[in-house]
């Protein structure tokens, strides 16, 4: 909603956040919704916007917020949806500043239980009316219009700042019309139920260290992988099925998705003769049988580590031994592991070992998965060695260097920070291993996907942060996590290495 009220400054309190609002019925919402902030009032337009700036810029507060009502550009905001701006351009699509911290911002609002999302607000020197000078402005990507963002955020504030404004009407539906009143209050309880998350927002914000772990991201296997689906795109054409997702990072298989690739939870999903890529974490001989028989093209980006243990395993099936594997029931890569041999049994925890049920007890031998931690590993393997003391094993570990690496890398930065925050997807076993090493080394630690999985109350007051991937994590999805929280203020970021990564594999041979 964009119209006309007295530049007159509505009753204030003092607080960590700064609230600057046009009219007097935006400040009574955003003022009443918490306490803890200073309000403000600008006036409407970018003339009045902007000279409140310049008396308001020597206030108090760690952060500042440009809150109000606007108007949607785009058919699917509605009343009283939120839009936390990401970038603030004039009339004409120039850039006036990028916001970082708005995903970050948006995701706590929904988290609150709001409609809030991401987007880019235009300011315009006038009002908006009528559906062609909508679709002008929604032109220049922006999804929704006010006349205060950028008149106030042209001068140059020394302290975080976010924008967030509140769906008051939409195209079709200028403020003339009767939809108005009903758009309005919307709008109002939106932006008073948004204060206590301002608030938050603004707790959180301070100048921060962030110590990057190395290694991180990516290793051999993964990249190869990946690079396996994108050639076999490119070699056999759209679409490529991929049987369970390629690694495990959501990012990656949404990339790759778009570039073509169909995901199947089983073989049976994919048609006769199609073309399957067969994922990093390996799949069980029956797989391949079946793959065989029904003439699908296979190309197999099992990763070279988790092809050592298959070899492992059938080596030892055929020298007699029944097989015990160290791992957690349910991943890929047990799932394919636990196929190779038909005496197999499967073990999480030292506690399981007393439950074994096996026929010749002088012929066990052990395997593990690859993406555990060491320690996880090295105390039930100690049970198995108890039970069995004729127990035998891989001649090479079989974690994953990669993991390993990760590990002591996010156990040096544990020990300088008050917070480890791990970039992965839930599913991904590297990523929780990361979590449990950073804790046992006495830090907080958290996993999140992306930058909207931070939550406000873990960096308030957190000042020194650890950051580090998963294997199966881009480093670009870091690079995002980094800006959302320079977002909150000026960022140091700084590197601890503790090993260097030379590794290497070779493609499939269908793809080379």
């Amino acid at each position: 909603m964009q119209g006309r009220a007295e530049p007159r400054p509505a009753p204030a309190t003092s607080g960590a956040l700064l609230a600057l609002v046009p009219l007097r019925v935006e400040a009574r919402a955003v003022g009443r919704g918490a306490s803890g902030l200073r309000v403000e009032r600008t006036g409407a337009g970018p003339a009045r916007a902007a000279a409140a700036a310049a008396r308001m810029a020597s206030l108090p507060g760690k952060a500042m917020v440009v809150a109000g009502v606007a108007g949607a550009l785009v058919n699917d905001l509605h009343p009283g949806d939120l839009v936390v701006a990401d970038r603030v351009v004039d009339d004409h699509g120039q850039l006036v500043t990028d916001l970082p911290s708005a995903t970050l911002l948006a995701s706590a609002l929904r988290r609150a239980g709001l409609q809030a999302r991401t987007g880019t607000i235009a300011s315009t020197d006038s009002l908006v009316r009528g559906r062609p000078a909508r679709d002008a402005l929604a032109a220049l990507g922006a999804a929704a219009v006010d006349m205060e963002s950028a008149a106030i955020l042209r001068h140059p504030w020394e302290r975080p700042v976010a924008v967030v404004r509140a769906i008051a009407d939409t195209p079709g539906r200028d403020l003339i019309s009767l939809s108005t009143v009903s758009g309005g209050i919307a709008a109002l309880r939106a932006l008073r139920a948004a204060a206590p998350v301002l608030v938050a927002w603004a707790a959180a914000t301070e100048p921060r260290r962030v110590l990057m772990a190395g290694p991180r991201s990516f290793c051999a296997g993964v990249s190869r992988a990946i690079e396996t689906v994108e050639r076999a795109i490119g070699r056999y054409g759209a679409p490529v099925y991929v049987r369970r997702q390629i690694v495990h990072n959501s990012h990656v298989v949404t990339e790759l998705e778009g570039r073509g690739a169909v995901f199947v939870q089983e073989l049976e999903e994919v048609p006769d003769g199609a073309t399957v890529v067969f994922s990093a974490h390996g799949v069980a001989p029956s797989v391949r049988a079946d793959a065989a028989a029904r003439r699908i093209t296979v190309v197999d980006a099992t990763c070279p580590l988790v092809a050592k243990v298959h070899t492992e395993i059938r080596r030892f099936n055929e020298r007699g031994y029944e097989v015990v594997l160290v791992g957690h029931a349910g991943h890929d890569e047990v799932e394919g592991s636990m196929g190779e041999a038909p005496a197999m049994h499967l073990v999480s925890t030292p506690e399981q070992v007393d439950a074994l049920e096996t026929v010749d007890g002088a012929r066990v031998a052990y395997v593990t998965q690859t993406t555990l931690s060491p320690d996880e590993t090295s105390s039930v393997v100690e049970a198995l060695r108890r039970r069995y003391p004729t127990l035998i094993g891989p001649h090479a570990g079989d974690i994953c260097y990669a993991t390993h690496n990760r590990q002591d890398a996010v156990r040096a930065v544990a020990a300088d920070t008050d917070l480890v925050l791990v970039v992965g997807s839930s599913n991904s076993s590297n990523a929780a291993r990361l979590v449990e090493a950073a804790r046992s080394a006495g830090a907080a630690a958290e996993l999140v996907d992306d930058p909207e999985a931070l939550d406000l109350a873990w960096l308030t007051g957190v000042g020194n942060i650890g950051l580090t991937a998963a294997a199966s994590t881009p480093e670009s999805v870091v690079a995002r996590v980094v800006d959302a929280l320079r977002g909150l203020g000026p960022v140091k970021v700084s590197e601890r290495t503790v090993h260097t990564e030379n590794v290497s594999f070779s493609l499939p041979p269908e793809v080379r």
